[in-house]
């Protein structure tokens, strides 16, 4: 009994010292602005592959940086959505994986084609039910104060869009995304537009599901319709980034024809293969999350692998 008491009390100081490292490392290394967000995309196995992993990891430089809040790039819920706010795997993808106190700020998120297959209802209705989980429309907005605390900060737009009812072969698979019939893809886009026409913030920020651009084994009809559909009001309001996710490789893409950043978020759990182009800043094939921070005149865009390591950066400055 001694014995296995001396062993079990080894691995908990083990255990104490290896979690100290990563921490002391993350406060050290990591960009830390006025404004700390994190980012994952198509994380939800039920704590499987590196769910779990990068679930802890996010809770570790979230202890460093006091994030204000947390952004879903979509398909938080494979593979068939969810049904009900009751649903089990609300609490298997979502509340039992990212447990820290720092996790427990404000969520905001986008659908993704996987919740399509489900109650995407539900997906909005969640957040009467849980305190951090938001989703106040298939598609909103919101601006945030750089600086809470000083009068005439400057502000950042968020633009949260539903890209699976843009793309056709959705809206034509009735059967499996019948919710999709529920958007009218030229009310939003309009939307989309009239939002960036009224914006005057500094910053403007895109969050949706499906890439713009990418390099991958899907269908390119995808990218091109995205395009087709939201390329040119982009460029016209001067979009600083839009993030994404849908292809489980980490990309990083600059067209060359104007100046936004096309960021395709890594998987947050299962990732694949990535593909390279002539338009590839950078890719990867490790899973992990981001860290978006603003300060005055900066963005700062931190790529996080499963291991921990900041393993890419992107930075803007106005």
């Amino acid at each position: 009994m001694k014995r296995i008491c001396f062993a079990l009390l080894l691995a908990a100081l083990c255990a104490a010292g290896c979690t100290a490292q990563p921490e002391k490392r993350a406060a050290a290394e990591t960009y830390d602005g006025e404004l700390n967000i994190l980012m994952l995309s198509d994380a939800g196995r039920n704590g499987s592959y590196d769910q779990r992993l990068i679930g802890e990891w996010m809770g570790v430089y979230a202890d460093a940086l006091g994030p204000e809040f947390v952004i879903s790039c979509g398909d938080l819920f494979h593979y068939e959505g969810i049904q009900s706010t009751r649903d089990p795997l609300l609490w298997s993808n979502f509340e039992s994986i990212y447990t820290h106190g720092e996790l427990q700020c404000p969520w905001y998120g986008v659908l993704g084609n996987h919740e399509y297959r489900g109650n995407t209802q539900a997906m909005m209705d969640y957040a009467g039910v849980s305190r951090r989980w938001n989703m106040p429309g298939r598609y909103y907005t919101f601006a945030v104060p750089l600086d809470d605390d000083e009068p005439g900060s400057e502000r950042i737009r968020f633009v949260f869009i539903d890209t699976t009812p843009l793309i056709g072969k959705y809206r034509a698979e009735r059967a499996k995304y019948p919710d999709v019939q529920l958007v009218d893809p030229d009310a939003e886009v309009r939307w989309i537009d009239s939002v960036l026409t009224a914006s005057d913030e500094r910053w403007k920020i895109v969050v949706g599901h499906h890439p713009l651009y990418t390099y991958d084994d899907k269908d390119d009809i995808e990218q091109e319709q995205m395009r087709g559909r939201l390329e040119e009001i982009f460029r016209r309001h001067a979009v600083d980034a839009y993030f994404c996710g849908h292809i489980h490789t980490f990309q990083h893409i600059r067209t060359g024809a104007d100046d936004i950043d096309y960021v395709v978020n890594s998987s947050a759990s299962l990732q694949r293969e990535p593909q390279y182009g002539p338009l590839t800043k950078y890719a990867s094939e490790n899973s992990g999350f981001g860290l978006l921070s603003f300060d005055e005149g900066v963005m700062h865009y931190t790529f996080v692998n499963s291991r921990g390591e900041l393993e890419y950066e992107i930075e803007r400055r106005k």
